[in-house]
């Protein structure tokens, strides 16, 4: 049998951390060694032994926690928001001095919707029109979500590709914000409603059909799976990785 994985949790006071506490807790495979909340001393994560940390902290605090796990030779799987292109290039540069740590970064942990992701650049390709919409809780602090950007992203990106021109759009007035924030060209309009979780429409249109691609997490335990997998992979993908798609076998 091969030995446990040794997880400090960072953000463990949260509710995104609280279900990771207990479900890294519950798997056979892992050993949790440490919790830590806001303000916590990082050096107990090497006290306790870990060899790797799941930051599920706050946006002020991650590029710091991650730093220090990279600077001591742990892995770190990250599903705190503000990670832009500026700090991801940050972190690139001193992962390049320190080639046996692995880093994931994922803007959604739920396998549904990193597959659904996947599943709407592939179909972006085939249609004329694509916008999002993502639906989440009142109390997040990011608009749009990171999986938003994520998926506006990929999508961008397999047009761009497949030689696919921008979606039609004959607007010339509107309200300020309207039409929902740009991403790379792509629409992306955000609510945030009381008694809602995580959710993400895609919408596709073409000469007289339209497809939606419709993702719902439920309960914060839908991430779970994904942390998980997170952490069984992460030794073995040196650098950075962005997205939990880059662990999954899409065929893309």
């Amino acid at each position: 049998m091969s030995a446990q994985i040794k997880v400090a949790v960072l953000g463990a006071a949260g509710r995104m951390g609280e279900e990771a506490v207990k479900a890294v807790s519950a798997a056979a495979d892992m050993e949790l060694v440490a919790s830590l909340g806001r303000g916590a001393d990082l050096n107990e994560i090497l006290e306790a032994g870990a060899t790797h940390i799941v930051d599920l902290s706050v946006p002020a605090a991650t590029e710091a926690n991650v730093r220090f796990a990279v600077e001591n030779g742990l892995h770190a799987v990250v599903g705190t928001t503000g990670w832009d292109e500026e700090r991801r290039s940050n972190l690139e540069g001193l992962l390049a001095q320190h080639p046996e740590v692995g880093v994931l970064i994922a803007p959604n942990f739920a396998l549904g919707s990193v597959l659904a992701s996947a599943f709407a650049a592939t179909a972006a390709k085939y249609f004329e029109s694509v916008e999002i919409i993502e639906l989440h809780h009142p109390n997040k602090v990011d608009a749009p979500s990171g999986t938003a950007v994520r998926t506006a992203e990929l999508i961008a990106a397999a047009r761009k590709a497949a030689g696919v021109a921008k979606s039609p759009d004959a607007t010339d007035t509107q309200l300020d914000g309207a039409r929902g924030a740009l991403v790379d060209d792509v629409h992306v309009h955000s609510v945030r409603l009381r008694g809602l979780v995580a959710h993400q429409e895609v919408l596709f249109g073409g000469p007289g059909e339209q497809f939606t691609l419709r993702h719902d997490s439920y309960d914060r335990a839908s991430f779970m799976p994904g942390v998980l997998l997170g952490l069984r992979k992460v030794s073995a993908h040196a650098g950075l990785t962005y997205g939990l798609d880059g662990y999954l076998e899409l065929g893309q």
